[in-house]
């Protein structure tokens, strides 16, 4: 069973790369600037060794309850991954997060960025080596009830620009960019070309803040299309989820 998974998910890995491969020749870039990003929620540590097997370096996982063992879990087999926690963090869960992540993209308020530099901070004293990437979680449409910072506006809290230099500013953190996710009920091409607009915002403020973390199973192609730099893919790696519970 266990080589027909890694089979079918070799199937699987080799489609995705094709697609991100044909986007980048599309678009006139290099498919080798584009990092894949294995989203591995709900999914057992046994496809996140299939995939470090097949080459894959870089996991990402939504919650940290399952992110946590799954990355004891995987150091503990000799695997050494880069793990990428792109759901919405709660505060109190920024120092369990700090302690394995590589990179969080859903930093999306002063508060946040505050919580989780202090964390990071606390595991660089228990051995955690260099800084903590960390991107601004866009809010596409501007939307305040929603999560992502606010484009648009001065926010104490939210506003884009502010959440980018509490990233900046804390020496624990460091900001690589922007991550967003396409509205349902916007066009996933308008959607990327607001997240590129936002991205040339903070570059113009923090030159090296050039991570564009967008598009995942149903509109990487667009994504990359307008300028993303990792791409997040589950379902089209994986297959379909079973239900949470």
């Amino acid at each position: 069973m266990d080589e027909q998974r890694r089979g079918q998910i070799a199937a699987n890995l080799a489609a995705v790369r094709e697609r991100i491969a044909a986007a980048a020749a599309k678009a006139g870039r290099d498919p080798a600037e584009i990092t894949l990003v294995a989203v591995t929620k709900t999914y057992p540590a046994a496809d996140v060794l299939h995939l470090a097997a097949l080459g894959v370096a870089d996991v990402g996982e939504n919650r940290d309850q399952e992110a946590a063992p799954k990355a004891a879990e995987t150091a503990a087999a000799g695997v050494d991954l880069r793990w990428h926690f792109i759901g919405q963090l709660q505060r109190n869960k920024a120092r369990s997060v700090a302690s394995y992540a590589a990179m969080v993209h859903s930093v999306d308020s002063v508060r946040l960025a505050d919580a989780l530099g202090a964390a990071a901070a606390r595991a660089a004293q228990e051995g955690r080596p260099g800084p903590l990437d960390a991107l601004v979680q866009l809010s596409v449409d501007g939307d305040p009830d929603r999560g992502g910072a606010l484009p648009a506006g001065d926010d104490p809290d939210r506003a884009m620009l502010r959440v980018a230099r509490a990233i900046a500013g804390s020496p624990a953190l460091r900001l690589r960019g922007v991550m967003a996710v396409a509205p349902l009920d916007w066009a996933p091409d308008r959607a990327f070309a607001e997240v590129a607009r936002c991205a040339a915002l903070v570059r113009a403020e923090f030159p090296d803040a050039t991570v564009v973390s967008a598009g995942m199973s149903d509109d990487l192609d667009e994504a990359v299309a307008c300028g993303a730099t990792h791409v997040r893919i589950g379902s089209a790696l994986l297959g379909m989820r079973p239900p949470l519970r």
